[in-house]
């Protein structure tokens, strides 16, 4: 039962597309643009900050212990020009008078403390990488969780490949960044306050000079750093949006085939893959300008302080070891220009991707827990079900206008009721207010008297279930998808949800019977047979209120009646809400409501409905008619 023309409700409801996108290109309707349509979602400021002292804050012991291994590697290391300017100044004029002393010192000091430093740099690079995986993992973690938590609003209206891209390529630049830059930004650091003091303390004019032939370095940072921002944070969205074609393509691959989309998808993808080489060019560019400026620089400062420094020699005022020492300490000094060109670019590039995590973190479940949650009522005994009320509900979508202007139910303890009507007219928004999807914009929408709004989230899954058209499975055996519904269920329980559902002989009949993996979606077997485990899941579940979402609608004439015969047995006792596109399954139901724009415009038995002249009787007679 299909309406042949299409209404804002319906665009608001049933045949809702995630954030708003255009059926021929994907992007974003610009009448529909928002928050969720960016690859950054908003945060609060200084959120990538907080979340990263979050993350680092458990391992603080170990961080700090770490960062001392690194200062005590680095004055190792940094130890070397000098024990090289001792040896020409001091320990080869004493060889000359035959004494060897203070040239096997040098030697002892100079092999010691390559030692020392290469056992401090091992064992800082261990340390530093068990903090690094555990912040990673943390953060996955919090993704993944993140992403279970939020909405389904928030996932029709923010791609799953974006949060894909968030898991994957961003927490792999912030990777990047602890376990390769991170390491090379302390080194840097540490040697250019140890290289500027010593040679302050070998030379304090030679020293101010040589320092300040590097401030132009300073400058020619800066400049990096400001405009590589703009073109990491380009490339990272670009990125995402490859990401984000490539997963909805294959997630699609069966309407992408059949419809002969492949050469409009593959256009779509080449225009999003040049955007991200365009990307990758601009940051290759931004890096070659850095490095060819900064040797500029460090080869002129070189120069002119080898320059002075040889004057000062010839005029005996300098030492030449003084001057060697000078000369292998600005060696050091400018040696990391490609490694600190290398870290900016992962430095930017991670602190894009932890903005862009940090926003997602950001974003608060649209239905949260109840600060005091209630607990719903006992049931009586022999009454599975429970009452239903909606009190002056009304809905509208972020997107679109009002769906639900002002809806109010009453569904005793035990009744199922059917929903029907035109495509857009409300019914699956009712379903997802009932199973707390969404809450209501006003009103409340009650269960035996409780607010769903009041009700822990686990309580109100135990309480209430929906059953899909899909009958989403999951990869993995039959007897664990069905147990989906009961996570402590017994095998024997398991199988007896089956029998009573009349599933037990296809299953049997399966290679490995409950033990068959039915693999992606439940490709492995068909769909009437999918929604056979989906219904014993539930009835293993044992809610008081049952959904089920155009459940038939999919099937052939002995798929359907299968699951019909099932659906006698799981809704038994139950309260249960039928979205119905094919009339017969409104037959098992006590009751139908037929709605028309948000509103209900009939509502009685079905019998009395099919003799009175209305809306629904007109229906019936028109599937009659397509029966013969």
């Amino acid at each position: 039962m299909t309406s042949a023309t299409t209404t804002p409700a319906d665009r608001a409801d049933d045949e809702r597309r995630p954030g708003g996108a255009r059926p021929d290109t994907g992007e974003p309707s610009p009448a529909r643009r928002d928050p969720y349509d960016r690859d950054v979602l908003p945060a609060p400021p200084g959120a990538s900050r907080a979340l990263l002292r979050e993350l680092v804050g458990p391992h603080k012991v170990r961080a700090w212990c770490a960062a001392i291994m690194l200062l005590v590697q680095q004055a190792a290391v940094q130890a070397g020009p000098l024990i090289v300017a001792y040896a020409i100044d001091r320990a080869v004029p004493a060889l000359r008078a035959h004494d060897r002393g203070p040239l096997i010192v040098t030697a002892v000091g100079y092999i010691g403390c390559a030692l020392l430093g290469g056992w401090l740099q091992r064992t800082f690079i261990r340390s530093s990488a068990i903090v690094s995986q555990d912040v990673l993992l943390e953060l996955r973690g919090r993704i993944f969780r993140q992403a279970q938590a939020l909405g389904l609003d928030f996932h029709e209206r923010y791609t799953s490949g974006r949060i894909i891209a968030r898991a994957t390529s961003d927490v792999e630049a912030i990777r990047e960044l602890l376990t390769e830059g991170l390491q090379e930004l302390l080194n840097v650091g540490l040697s250019v306050l140890y290289i500027a003091g010593v040679l302050i303390w070998l030379d304090w004019r030679l020293g101010l000079f040589s320092l300040a032939t590097a401030v132009p370095l300073v400058f020619s940072v800066r400049r990096f750093r400001r405009r590589s921002k703009r073109v990491y944070t380009r490339r990272s969205a670009a990125m995402a949006s490859v990401i984000v074609r490539f997963s909805e393509t294959l997630g699609g691959i069966r309407p992408v085939q059949a419809f002969r989309r492949e050469r409009a998808n593959d256009e779509a993808f080449a225009r999003l893959n040049s955007a991200h080489r365009a990307a990758n060019g601009d940051a290759i560019v931004e890096m070659g300008r850095f490095t060819v400026s900064s040797w500029l620089i460090a080869n002129t400062s070189v120069a002119l302080v080898v320059l002075w420094g040889a004057y000062r020699v010839a005029a005996g005022s300098l030492e030449l070891g003084v001057l060697a020492a000078f000369v292998l300490y600005l060696r050091r000094l400018y040696a990391p220009i490609d490694p600190l060109g290398m870290f900016l670019n992962s430095w930017q590039s991670a602190a894009a991707s932890l903005e862009k995590i940090a926003g997602l973190l950001a974003q608060s479940p649209s239905v949260p827990e109840p600060a005091e949650p209630r607990a719903l009522p006992e049931r009586a005994s022999g009454r599975p079900g429970r009452a239903v009320v909606f009190e002056g509900v009304r809905f509208a979508y972020r997107t679109g206008g009002e769906v639900l202007p002002r809806f109010d139910l009453a569904v005793p303890a035990g009744q199922t009721v059917a929903v029907v009507g035109a495509t857009g007219a409300g019914k699956s928004t009712l379903a997802k207010l009932l199973a707390r999807f969404y809450d209501p914009t006003s009103g409340r929408v009650t269960l035996d008297g409780v607010d769903l709004r009041e009700l822990a989230v686990p309580e109100l899954r135990r309480g209430v279930v929906m059953v899909t058209q899909e009958a989403f499975l999951f990869s993995g055996t039959v007897a664990e998808n069905i147990a989906l519904g009961d996570p402590d269920a017994t095998p024997e329980q398991i199988e007896a949800a089956a029998k009573a559902i009349g599933a037990h002989d296809f299953i049997a009949g399966l290679p490995e019977g409950y033990d068959t993996d039915v693999r992606k979606r439940g490709g492995r077997i068909s769909a009437g047979q999918r929604q056979l485990v989906a219904f014993a899941r539930a009835l293993l579940a044992d809610p008081a209120v049952l959904i089920l979402d155009e459940a038939t609608s999919s099937l052939d004439v002995p798929g359907e009646r299968a699951v019909q015969r099932a659906m006698h047995t799981v809704l038994r006792g139950r309260t249960a809400v039928v979205i119905a596109h094919r009339l017969s399954t409104v037959e098992i139901a006590d009751r139908v409501l037929v709605m028309a724009d948000g509103r209900v415009v009939e509502d009685g038995p079905p019998s009395e409905l099919t003799r009175a002249d209305g809306e629904f009787a007109g229906l019936h007679r028109a599937w009659r008619d397509s029966l013969v």
